[in-house]
């Protein structure tokens, strides 16, 4: 089994697991905790199950009994310390760490894609002002158009960028257009920076209260207390009217502005008994 190819440590030890049980008989959960060295013979599926982590020790432990050495060993590791970190800045720490493995990046080509893409919030805006019949892609005239402004020089790199990845191409003309392309945000740990991206826009979206005019923008808030259904069902609401915006606005047959619209909610009180609430970004 290739690790490498892995995003999340858990996904690796199942899958590890049920190829042990496909091809060996008798092998079990409970034979692959002896190994380890572990009194409890659950333990692995609580670790599977995201009920347990596994600390500097026992990663190293874990990935031994699945037969990893070497840079397999130490990929192995990381990818633990970054599955079970508990704030951005330890995500970014330990997905520079993954980043410096060949094989994984190798491996996970379309991550480092959306990874450039969602690197600055300036990068997904030119890419939507492209669309304007005015367009320049003189790096100073781009530079002047967005608000807040950029730097000439963030303007080259993000049409580079954009190049690169295949979202810019060019027409017969010669003259920059969108390719028919859509980066879809990715799912699971390795979309970690779509979570900073996040956090980028409502920065500019606290901006836009002092740079924007109050009739070009639309910012309010609700606070509510609802029931756990009531949640999950708002949540779900709020999910199919954002799709319902992209269908109705996605094209525009005479694009003037960029614009960000931003959807959050997020509890301000703890669940009742102390149940977990299930988060995404």
């Amino acid at each position: 089994m290739d690790v490498f190819a892995y995003r999340d440590y858990r996904a690796f030890l199942a899958a590890f697991i049920e190829r042990k049980q496909a091809g060996r008989d008798g092998y079990s959960n409970a034979q692959f905790a002896k190994q380890v060295g572990l009194r409890s013979l659950n333990y692995l599926q609580l670790v599977i199950d995201g009920k347990r982590n596994l600390g500097t020790d026992l990663a190293v432990r874990f990935g031994e009994t699945c037969g990893l050495r070497g840079d397999s060993l130490h990929y192995f590791c990381t990818l633990v310390a970054f599955n079970q970190a508990k704030t951005a800045r330890e995500r970014e720490l330990h997905y520079g760490k993954l980043r410096s493995f060949g094989r994984f990046r190798s491996s996970h080509r379309l991550d480092a894609a959306h990874s450039a893409y969602h690197s600055q919030w300036y990068i997904p805006a030119i890419y939507e002002l492209v669309a304007r019949k005015d367009f320049s892609e003189v790096p100073s005239w781009i530079a002047g158009a967005l608000l807040p402004p950029i730097s000439t020089r963030e303007a080259t790199r993000a049409l580079k960028v954009l190049e690169r990845l295949g979202l810019l191409v060019r027409d017969a003309s010669g003259r920059l257009a969108q390719a028919e392309v859509v980066v879809e945000t990715p799912q699971g740990p390795l979309g970690h920076h779509v979570a900073q991206f996040h956090r980028a826009m409502m920065v500019r979206a606290a901006e836009s209260l002092d740079l924007v005019p109050r009739e070009e923008r639309e910012i309010a808030g609700l606070t509510l207390c609802l029931s756990q259904a009531r949640l999950h069902e708002l949540k779900a609401e709020l999910e199919a009217f954002r799709t319902h915006l992209l269908e109705r606005f996605m094209r525009d047959e005479c694009p003037e502005r960029v614009v960000q619209v931003n959807f959050q909610m997020f509890p301000l009180s703890k669940a009742v008994n102390g149940r977990d609430e299930e988060t995404q970004s």
